[in-house]
């Protein structure tokens, strides 16, 4: 199926959507014919990359900056709680873009959907960027904070290109594990990336100037980042033999009532199966620096580094899992490290109750956990989805695993633990890989049945 049959006959918008998104594909090199492994793992780092430094870029302002610019009226704790409550509603908007999305995709075609989708997340963050304060007009700047916000998930959610489901299916059968690792190493390079950029801000100009406009540019490079992961992944889609193996391998999409009815069940052994991974995100990621700022001594700006460092092992440690995977499979790999992810939750509080050396090894060990288990937790259940529903499944699958368990972690562990002490992070953890090990238990018990 090509984009121009997609769009209903006769209709001039639908023609037009499809054809402009092609030209600007074809204008940066997308009129290229075949398309390649290589080709694809690098849309998929390029096009992940982007998506996570944009998000990860508002996470850290979360923690650092909007409590001070947004929420004036509350002491620290509780402005940072109202910000992370803004922070989870991209997550609960993700699922809805994706709805969405699928719709646009059926009638105008994917380049189309990609590219409102990556100018939607553009604008949304170009707009957080140049927002007045609370101080300038009051409740409207959290209005339009929360507004950006929103749209910043339904454009995340309408990013979905299918990328990851093709690499994944185009792998041999011995490398499953490796192949599917290549599609989550954007969140450590994004993370990187974001990290380093707000370590150098705060240690180079006073707080009061971070605070008034430094904090700001950080927005506008994802805004510039946006633009050319755009263009990189246009020139992917737009190719004639990408659409070819789609369409080979049925990867279109369905509509999201008909795949709740038939694979709702899938959906969410699959959200389950993945939530040890994203239960510990945030909590290496966005939580610890709303922790240090409350409760600890140390250096923003050197622990921004510390977590940078982190994000180097996560990315090495992703490499690893691939190897791991194909060599004992991807399932027992996630269940391996929802186990060690259960044990690691039994020092936590211990650590981040430890000084600066406790903190740092928090970070450094949660951040090689984070990276060998995610590594793995994108499609481990995909194949239980009937090929034409594993386009939207994957898409769905994804959005429910952030939604149930990253979406609320800084809240509730911030929350929790600053009334009622960090034990509660060990129970967020620990309920995290309870749930993935269900989750592969009960999908190992259907398969033994269906055989």
């Amino acid at each position: 199926m090509t984009t121009s049959a997609i769009a209903p006959q006769g209709s001039h918008f639908g023609q037009s959507a499809s054809s402009t998104g092609r030209d600007i594909a074809h204008a940066v090199g997308g009129d290229k014919e075949h398309v390649s492994p290589s080709d694809i793992a690098v849309g998929v780092v390029i096009g992940r990359a982007s998506e996570y430094f944009d998000f990860f870029v508002y996470g850290i302002a979360s923690a650092l900056v909007f409590p001070s610019v947004f929420f004036p009226f509350a002491d620290r704790l509780t402005g940072t709680l109202y910000a992370f409550a803004i922070f989870a509603l991209a997550f609960i908007a993700r699922p809805f873009g994706t709805a969405l999305s699928m719709a646009i995709q059926r009638r105008y075609g994917r380049e189309a959907k990609l590219t409102a989708a990556i100018f939607m997340l553009g604008t949304a963050t170009a707009g957080i960027a140049f927002l007045p304060t609370y101080e300038s007009v009051g409740a409207t700047a959290i209005v339009l904070l929360a507004v950006f916000r929103i749209a910043q998930g339904i454009a995340l959610g309408g990013s979905w290109d299918g990328l990851p489901s093709l690499l994944a299916m185009s792998a041999p059968q011995n490398r499953r594990g490796w192949y599917a690792m290549l599609g989550q190493l954007g969140a450590p390079f994004g993370f990187l990336t974001a990290a380093t950029l707000f370590a150098f801000l705060t240690a180079s100009i006073p707080a009061e100037d971070f605070l008034s406009w430094g904090w700001r540019y950080p927005f506008y490079v994802a805004f510039a980042i946006n633009v050319v992961a755009l263009f990189a992944r246009l020139r992917l889609v737009a190719a004639t033999e990408y659409s070819k193996q789609l369409d080979e391998r049925e990867l279109e999409p369905t509509g999201i009532v008909e795949i709740s009815r038939a694979q709702g069940g899938n959906i969410l052994i699959g959200a389950f199966a993945a939530l040890a991974s994203y239960a510990l995100f945030h909590i290496v990621t966005i939580f610890p620096l709303s922790w240090i700022t409350l409760y600890s001594e140390q250096s923003v700006s050197q622990f921004l580094v510390i977590q940078a460092i982190g994000a180097c092992l996560a990315a090495l440690a992703m490499v690893a899992s691939g190897k791991i995977a194909d060599r004992i499979g991807r399932r027992r790999t996630l269940g391996s490290l929802a186990v060690a992810i259960a044990v690691f939750s039994g020092f936590a509080p211990t650590l981040l109750d430890g000084g600066n050396l406790g903190q740092d090894t928090f970070i450094l060990v949660g951040f090689v956990l984070l990276g060998l288990s995610y590594g793995q937790a994108s499609g481990t259940v995909t194949s239980n989805f009937a090929a034409r529903f594993r386009y939207t499944g994957a898409a769905l699958t994804a959005d429910v695993a952030w939604l149930i368990g990253a979406a609320f972690a800084p809240l509730v562990a911030l929350g929790l633990s600053a009334h009622f002490g960090l034990g509660y992070v060990s129970v967020y953890l620990l309920s995290g890989a309870a749930c993935t090990l269900t989750a592969l238990w009960v999908n190992r018990t259907l398969e033994q049945q269906r055989d």
